[in-house]
């Protein structure tokens, strides 16, 4: 009897770890320390949905199916005529070229990180408030972003 038990508890743990896993690809500088020090930081769930099991250093993955995606090692932008904005002390680009999935990667951070999110599945803004600890924490700003009000011909 205890041999079957066995037996039935560990099938049970090799059905708990097939659980799908999201199949991404690592950023160019994903081996980077500042994001190890930011992807130990990330919550376990952002806007409500759950985090997943993932295939690549510096990334993650949230939701069933997938409505938020963050990669961390991703070339840092220079100045662009994209929408900046800040959220939570942390500047984002905002790339909706692709609606309704959204491409926002941070401003003024080496290295860079990505955020895609699905708009027909979750907010970006809800999304990148409940990362905005984490992401704040891997490195300092180098630049941020302009009030275009400000900038003078």
């Amino acid at each position: 009897m205890l041999v079957q038990t066995t037996l039935a508890l560990a099938g049970v743990g090799l059905l708990a770890s097939c659980a799908p896993m999201v199949a991404l690809e690592p950023a160019d500088a994903a081996n980077a320390p500042e994001c190890a020090n930011m992807m130990v930081r990330l919550p376990d769930s952002v806007a409500e949905l759950p985090r997943r099991t993932v295939n690549a250093q510096s990334t993650a993955a949230w939701g069933n199916p997938v409505a938020a995606i963050v990669r961390c090692g991703v070339p840092s932008p220079p100045p662009s005529a994209l929408p900046c904005f800040t959220v939570e002390g942390v500047d984002w680009l905002r790339d909706d070229s692709d609606a309704p999935n959204f491409v926002f990667t941070t401003y003024g951070r080496d290295p860079a990180t990505e955020v895609v999110v699905d708009s027909d599945a979750v907010s970006g803004t809800s999304v990148l408030r409940d990362i905005a600890r984490a992401v704040g924490s891997q490195s300092a700003p180098l630049a941020q972003c302009l009030d275009p009000a400000s900038v003078v011909d």
